[in-house]
């Protein structure tokens, strides 16, 4: 059963890694450091979104409009943290 936690607990921290990435890519698309017309960059930030955008969706749809701010890779970041390290961690103990 601990190897099952643990692998959940992988899994939950890869994606934790996503969600930093994809942001970061969003940043550098957004202040045109890369160029989205370039097929790698393209199908990297595409791959990026359609892993990320299913759960950040219902959380902007929550989140208050804060213009070109948006806060839900920090609230999903977060909940997956506390989802990883109290709830599974507190699983284990």
């Amino acid at each position: 059963m601990h190897a099952f936690f643990g692998f959940i607990a992988m899994v939950i921290s890869l994606f934790i890694w996503v969600i930093i990435i994809s942001a970061i890519m969003s940043w550098l698309i957004a202040f045109d450091v890369v160029n989205r017309r370039n097929r790698v960059v393209y199908t990297i930030a595409d791959g990026l979104y359609r892993l990320t955008e299913p759960l950040l969706r219902p959380i902007r749809n929550v989140l208050p409009n804060l213009g070109g701010l948006d806060l839900s890779p920090v609230v999903l970041i977060l909940g997956l943290i506390f989802l990883r390290d109290v709830v599974i961690f507190g699983w284990i103990l």
